[in-house]
């Protein structure tokens, strides 16, 4: 049985594009009324006019702690409480480690992990208090498997869908469900970054990629179980790949 989301604030983080903006969209046609969160404000405000209905713009830069308690406070202090909070802002380095950039590692780590626990942190109290809420992750299926050419990404999403997990169990008699959406390979911005021309036309032939929308209908079956219902974690795949 779906359980309706109209008239529920949800803040997306990473909300510029992709899988964040795919979810926006999603969510708007459910009736939530949105925070909408990037380091992009001129894509934010292009998105929050085709999108209509009501939307708070949030320009925050996710490894920033100040911006973040600044983006959750703002989100309250504007719609009067919160109920789903997507921990979607993220970036993806692969590569060998030796020869990478050892401080883009860490302003990963800080965005992929620290900036999901932080965002948790603060909305928990505030989910608390209303008496429940979501918190849902984006995380990847390198969270679940050891991916050998991305060393810390595959570490940032282990790390999460720990957190995740440990969570749950922490908050559920609070009335906050804590879930994870775990997508293989994405046609999205961030994977685009790294990929040469001719993989992205193979890819389009082959459909061996995942896209945005079915990220975005994906957290939208999660977020629609009834309340005594939590996906855990959901695991996306395109038919064609190799993991």
């Amino acid at each position: 049985m779906s359980h309706s989301l109209n008239g529920k604030v949800a803040i997306i983080t990473g909300a510029s594009s992709g899988i964040g903006a795919a979810t926006a969209r999603a969510l708007a046609q459910e009736g939530c009324k949105l925070a909408l969160a990037a380091r992009s404000a001129d894509k934010l405000e292009a998105l929050a006019a085709a999108l209509g209905g009501e939307c708070l713009v949030l320009q925050a830069d996710l490894t920033e702690a100040t911006d973040i308690d600044s983006m959750i406070q703002r989100s309250f202090d504007h719609f009067g409480r919160i109920d789903i909070m997507l921990a979607n802002a993220g970036v993806y380095i692969p590569g060998q480690f030796a020869e990478g950039d050892i401080d883009a590692y860490a302003r990963m780590l800080r965005l992929n992990v620290d900036a999901v626990m932080r965002c948790a942190h603060a909305v928990i109290p505030i989910m608390s208090a209303q008496g429940g809420g979501d918190i849902l992750v984006t995380s990847s299926i390198s969270g679940h498997v050891d991916v050998a050419g991305e060393p810390v990404y595959s570490a940032s999403k282990h790390a999460v869908q720990t957190f995740a997990h440990t969570l749950r169990r922490q908050v559920a008699e609070r009335g906050i469900r804590v879930m994870s959406l775990a997508p293989g390979p994405v046609a999205n911005p961030m994977q685009w970054l790294h990929e040469p021309e001719e993989i992205r036309q193979a890819v389009e032939v082959a459909g061996s990629h995942l896209a945005s929308e079915d990220c975005a209908d994906a957290i939208l079956f999660m977020l629609t179980r009834p309340p005594h219902v939590t996906i855990r974690d959901l695991v996306l795949l395109p038919q064609i790949n190799r993991i």
